[in-house]
């Protein structure tokens, strides 16, 4: 049973609150079986001058973190995260790719991500309000597309699904469906990587009621090689 994201799991002590306006993060959470309520903030996403892109998830995961903390009567653990598609140009400089802005944004960079490999990077921040202790963790998986034609960038476009995705594409959407051949964190490449997650959580004496891995690995029907590394003892 998925927790709805009001509520906690039995014998909860803590508050969980997922400072996040994605759909995606909170069904994530939910299938990790942490109970949770939703704290939506809003920060300026735009990258600094010469700015890497590890450096920029992490800013804007505590950027939101700290955002979330001016709501009045929070008490508990606030969870942000932030999540960047990074590109390879042709002379093998980088580029951050963050939400589109307008269809033609989208187009230009799934031609660019088209047929090899990139970088998604999440950086989680997970703080409790009671006395300021908190981690920052991080995730990178390297993902391989497809080389999809202009057709069907246009229809998947025309669908308005890549307007809220960082690089313009949604790993599991089963018309488009990007990527092939993924070897690392599934979870991380839709938002949000649960076994990362778990693991800050548990530094801070919070343990899911669900085995995570097995829980991610059965609802988003992947088989997942890296967990055991994440969260070996």
């Amino acid at each position: 049973m998925i927790e709805s994201p009001d509520m906690n799991p039995p014998g909860s002590e803590i508050q969980l609150y997922l400072a996040s306006n994605s759909p995606r993060r909170r069904e994530l959470l939910s299938i990790a079986g942490f109970g949770f309520k939703l704290l939506p903030v809003q920060v300026d996403e735009t990258p600094l001058p010469d700015e890497q892109g590890i450096d920029y998830v992490k800013r804007i995961a505590s950027q939101k973190a700290l955002a979330a903390c001016v709501h009045q009567g929070v008490q508990g653990v606030i969870i942000s995260a932030d999540t960047a598609v990074i590109g390879f140009n042709g002379d093998g400089a980088t580029e951050i790719y963050g939400k589109p802005k307008a269809p033609a944004e989208a187009i230009r960079m799934l031609r660019r991500l088209r047929g090899q490999a990139h970088q998604v990077l999440t950086a989680i921040k997970v703080f409790r309000t009671q006395d300021g202790t908190g981690w920052l963790d991080s995730c990178i998986t390297e993902v391989p597309m497809r080389a999809y034609s202009d057709a069907e960038i246009n229809a998947y476009v025309a669908t308005g699904d890549p307007m809220d995705k960082a690089g313009a594409y949604a790993i599991q959407h089963a018309g488009f469906h990007p990527v092939e051949n993924l070897q690392g964190c599934y979870a991380n490449v839709m938002g949000l990587p649960l076994c990362h997650l778990t693991r800050c959580l548990n530094r801070l004496g919070i343990f899911s009621p669900v085995n995570v891995p097995q829980a991610c690995q059965a609802a988003l029907g992947y088989n997942c090689f890296v967990y055991p590394q994440i969260l070996k003892p």
